[in-house]
């Protein structure tokens, strides 16, 4: 299977970009390739880290108002995990251990890779990587962020088994979220053991 970028249009370029791009690319019964266009949203790409502490078996979540979810049954405020954007130069390792510092400021000691995924790869470019870190949750809590990014977070520190009420009961609906504590659902007895 093959594709061609016959042409691209930058329609904005702020803190995202979005561009036109004409291309074609192959079919899957062969023939003539398929021309389309399509827009696509470049936001670089992020990572997330869910902090658990083994011996407390507990978790820790973070909660702040997201305008993507304006709409949102519940409350535009989502309890996620750890997250941020990866810079030039930063790889996801060194993002979530920073991230972890700024929104909750909770040093994290050991990370399990959990799965890297596109976001949305209809129309955007993001792709996300996602840990769970061993963490000591003992003195974890209170309000955090930066300042200067209009940051105003507030951490949560649950037992793993109130959080996976919260997503049994869709309170926790972003994917970052999900994936990491259904991750952690299937593999807390195995992390324990390897962690403790």
């Amino acid at each position: 299977m093959n594709w061609k970028l016959l042409n691209q249009e930058m329609l904005y370029d702020g803190f995202f970009k979005l561009r036109r791009l004409q291309l074609s690319h192959s079919r899957f019964a062969g023939g003539e390739p398929i021309e389309v266009q399509r827009e696509l949203l470049d936001r670089g790409h992020a990572a997330g880290v869910l902090p658990y502490d083994p011996i407390a078996d507990r978790v820790l979540l973070i909660e702040q108002f997201r305008v993507g979810a304006l709409e949102s049954p519940h409350s535009p405020w989502l309890i996620e995990i750890i997250a941020g954007m990866i810079g030039p130069g930063e790889n996801p390792q060194e993002v979530v251990r920073r991230e972890a510092l700024e929104e909750a400021n909770c040093p994290l000691q050991e990370l399990v890779h959990v799965h890297d995924y596109y976001s949305s790869p209809g129309g955007t470019s993001e792709r996300i990587t996602i840990y769970v870190a061993n963490a000591d949750l003992t003195n974890a809590g209170g309000i955090h962020g930066l300042e200067y990014e209009g940051e105003d977070i507030r951490t949560h520190v649950l037992d793993a088994e109130e959080a996976f009420e919260l997503l049994r009961q869709q309170r926790i609906d972003n994917a970052m979220g999900v994936i990491a504590l259904q991750w952690l659902m299937l593999h807390r007895e195995q992390i324990q053991a390897q962690w403790t």
